[in-house]
């Protein structure tokens, strides 16, 4: 991008004025962030028939006869809405090359295997060669009508531009309806995105929106954004779980292309998504996809999802397109609408199938006040760019790598890139500000002068770390904190009757972690640093006992950064450049002490500031209390595969494979009655992602071993590997703790937050993993021999499990 467009003073997030789209189809420049009075105005004045029939019609009436800029004429980008573009588009799809060659290898396939069982005749051999021409080309001409289908089911379908203004009217009033303080861009942002959009029209180059997933209203207000400031409007990747009666078509038509879920192993398929994508990237349209597949129910970042990024990346790197441009896109919500169906996703409920009950019910969120929506774009890039400059870097290490290897390492990087990019332009809201205090203080309850007070504290550390704080410069902190806690509602924070301050408290601690999880990116150095120092700051005594050596600061740091390494995105620049720079930031703020060697001015030992003791360790607790719900949950993690101890009736290793599904959903059995019985500090460590994550890790470095079965129907098994299996007492046939495995656990206790009954020894010791045992047993009465694969599967398995060289990483010995 030119130079030009770039920041050259304050960060764009204190000094750029933003644009809201309000509930009258306004846009409006606010200088300083969105002065509450007119805003007001403005949702009151909404039109409604009910209150203001005459003026209602007349909104509709405007919309439908397309009058000034809702005609929507002049767009920047390439010409879609007109009547034959589906029919248009379907035609370069199934005219593809790469199309037409994979249904000519497919029939020529199918040729062959019909021929080897005979099913061609055993006629001379000139008579079956035009046997097999002809049964081909039934073959190919069948796979046409097929992919003509397919191609017809998933191309979006914009064709009328008088349908598009339609469904913009319907989306604005129900969007700006519940979210009543608008939508809110950034000025600066958007008139550089308009200027990469001007140029990209003109050389025909595609805008692929990479956004990240928290709601369904992700697309939604992109699609309000481009719309409402003259912008092609994106393709929009979505699944095909949504493409249900009534809706999937409305969806369809104003821009969704169904993909399935899982395209399995159909080349036919796959082949037709390729083909389609090019078509969309040859002819410079654009493009919206989720970087992180799925919405994420955590509120943080997901690790990305490299299935249709890698489509488009394939579609640049072979040359068949010769660019496209990526905008990093991040959607916040002061309040999230499905965050109550995530908590009960995350609590082991099914999560319902789609349908359109529940979407026409999503009316009911009309009747609530939701604040607001903060949408901002990063400064857009050239893909071709990025491929050459990634590639020139992998041909100058030592060991060149095969094209596989290449493909897989630029994706990953494409992969993070795109979402540090969008924590770079994330905005804090305030009910995250407000959430991310109440959970990390120690006590019941807040008083409100407290609450504001440590809102301010976060906003100035959130700005320290580069973030961006929503735009509220023209309204005192009180203000803010008030319309945070009336969006959050009496359902998350409850209020204190009776008292001389009002007092605050978390009533849903699961769900506000969300809006906590919000701002955790930031502060995700200082929560390893300190979480680190805890092992020694927990063990009580004087400040000289609580000190740590650097040494064993780096180490513990360094165990819990790989044991996370799939949860959050690290800075690139390495560990010891990453640490060096947090304690020197943590220094500068009087939270820690530093001991230096006088001669080489290196680090030797970190303890906590004397101010810091003074003020109740409340900085050096914000930073543990970010974290630990992450460690409790590694270490549930951890301790739940205590379960995968063969019984002593079982012996041989023929029944040690159960069902990971099975396993997953008793091990959040086991974290339940942990936290019910005081063994483990938050609830929201028991959720089905975060555990989900933690068994990826394990399977990374080799602990489990899960084998997958070709067929989607039949479960994914699981069990130890051999040298991470625990012994049993001979006698009392329990578990005994000791082993890898139980050392693995213990470590990652050392940063675990001191709680009841952590200092019994060796009663936690047996009462835990007792009661391991007793919730695995079920698995193990219901397990059979029978399992998904065959031996050579297994053999593969435990192959690919030895051959990772990783698991050294988190095997390093407990310092108890």
């Amino acid at each position: 991008m030119p130079s030009s467009t770039k920041t050259r003073h304050a960060p764009p997030s204190e000094q750029a004025p933003d644009l809201s789209i309000t509930a009258d189809d306004q846009v409006y420049l606010h200088a300083a962030g969105y002065d509450e009075s007119p805003e007001r105005g403005l949702i009151h004045s909404m039109r409604r028939f009910r209150s203001s029939p005459l003026d209602f019609i007349r909104e509709v009436s405007l919309h439908v006869s397309g009058t000034g800029w809702r005609s929507y004429d002049n767009i920047v980008g390439q010409p879609i809405f007109y009547s034959g573009f589906s029919e248009e588009m379907k035609a370069k799809v199934l005219l593809n090359n790469m199309l037409v060659s994979k249904v000519r290898e497919l029939a020529s396939k199918r040729v062959e295997v019909e021929a080897k069982e005979g099913l061609l005749g055993g006629e001379e051999q000139v008579g079956e060669k035009d046997k097999r021409r002809k049964r081909r080309a039934q073959i190919e001409e069948s796979l046409m009508e097929v992919s003509e289908t397919l191609t017809d089911q998933m191309i979006c379908k914009m064709e009328s531009r008088r349908f598009i203004r339609g469904a913009y009217y319907l989306t604005t009033q129900l969007l700006t309806r519940a979210y009543h303080q608008g939508v809110h861009v950034s000025s600066e942002e958007v008139l550089r995105l308009r200027g990469v959009a001007e140029k990209a029209a003109r050389d025909k180059h595609s805008i692929i929106f990479l956004p990240c997933h928290r709601s369904h209203v992700d697309y939604v207000s992109l699609q309000i954004i481009c719309y409402r400031l003259g912008l092609a409007l994106p393709t929009v990747v979505a699944g095909d779980n949504l493409n249900f009666p009534v809706v999937g078509a409305f969806l369809q038509h104003a821009g969704a292309m169904w993909i399935r879920r899982s395209f399995g192993e159909d080349q036919l398929y796959q082949t037709l998504v390729q083909a389609y994508i090019d078509t969309l990237l040859q002819n410079g349209y654009n493009l919206e996809c989720f970087v992180e597949g799925g919405r994420s129910r955590t509120g943080k970042l997901l690790p990305p999802k490299f299935g249709i990024l890698s489509y488009m990346l394939d579609s640049i790197a072979s040359g068949r397109v010769d660019d496209a441009i990526i905008c990093p896109v991040s959607t916040q919500y002061d309040k999230v609408i499905e965050v109550d169906s995530y908590i009960s996703e995350l609590l082991g409920q099914p999560k319902p199938k789609e349908n359109l009950m529940d979407f026409l019910s999503a009316s009911s969120v009309l009747s609530l006040k939701l604040g607001r929506v903060d949408v901002r774009f990063h400064e857009p890039w050239s893909l071709r760019k990025f491929i050459n400059e990634q590639q020139d870097r992998f041909s100058k290490l030592p060991q060149k790598l095969d094209l596989k290897d290449e493909r897989l390492r630029l994706l990953r990087t494409l992969g993070y890139k795109v979402l540090s990019e969008i924590n770079e332009v994330s905005v804090v809201m305030p009910t995250a500000l407000v959430g991310t205090v109440l959970l990390t203080l120690r006590g019941r309850g807040v008083g409100k002068s407290e609450l504001i007070r440590r809102v301010e504290w976060l906003s100035g550390r959130v700005r320290a770390q580069g973030g961006r704080v929503a735009h509220f410069a023209s309204l005192p902190t009180s203000v803010v904190v008030e319309r945070a806690l009336e969006v959050l509602g009496p359902g998350l924070v409850g209020l204190v009757p009776g008292l001389p301050e009002e007092t605050f408290y978390a009533v849903d601690r699961f769900q506000l972690s969300f809006y906590r999880n919000m701002t955790i990116h930031l502060f995700i150095l200082q929560s390893l640093v300190s979480a680190s120092m805890y092992t020694k700051v927990k063990l009580g005594g004087g400040p000289e006992f609580q000190r740590i050596s650097y040494a064993d600061l780096r180490d513990q740091v360094y165990f819990l950064s790989q044991l996370f390494r799939g949860e959050f995105i690290f800075p690139t620049e390495g560990l010891d450049v990453n640490l060096a720079s947090t304690i020197a930031s943590l220094e500068s703020d009087n939270v820690i002490k530093v001991t230096r060697n006088p001669e080489t001015q290196a680090v030797e030992f970190v303890e906590l500031s004397d101010a810091e003791r003074e003020t109740g360790r409340e900085n050096f607790d914000f930073y543990c209390f970010l974290i630990w719900p992450f460690i409790e949950a590694a270490w549930l993690g951890a301790i739940s595969l205590m379960m995968l101890t063969p019984p002593v009736a079982y012996g041989g290793k023929e029944a040690t494979w159960l069902d990971l599904k099975k396993v997953q959903d008793r091990a959040q059995l086991l974290g339940k009655t942990l936290y019910h019985q005081g063994d483990l500090s938050y609830f929201e460590a028991v959720n089905k992602e975060t555990l989900k994550n933690t068994y990826q890790r394990l399977e990374d470095e080799g602990i489990i071993l899960v084998m997958r079965s070709k067929d989607s129907k039949v479960s994914s098994t699981i069990r130890l590997a051999d040298e991470w299996v625990p012994s049993r007492d001979t006698k009392k046939a329990g578990i005994i703790a000791q082993g890898p495995l139980w050392m693995f656990a213990e470590r990652i206790s050392l940063s675990r937050r001191e709680g009841k009954n952590r200092r019994d020894g060796m009663t936690v010791q047996s009462r835990v993993l007792n009661l391991a045992d007793i919730v695995g047993r079920e698995l193990w009465e219901e397990a059979r021999v029978e399992r998904a694969g065959d031996e050579e599967d297994e053999r593969a398995v435990v192959a690919k499990a030895k051959g990772r060289g990783r698991r050294k990483r988190l095997e390093v010995p407990a310092k108890l």
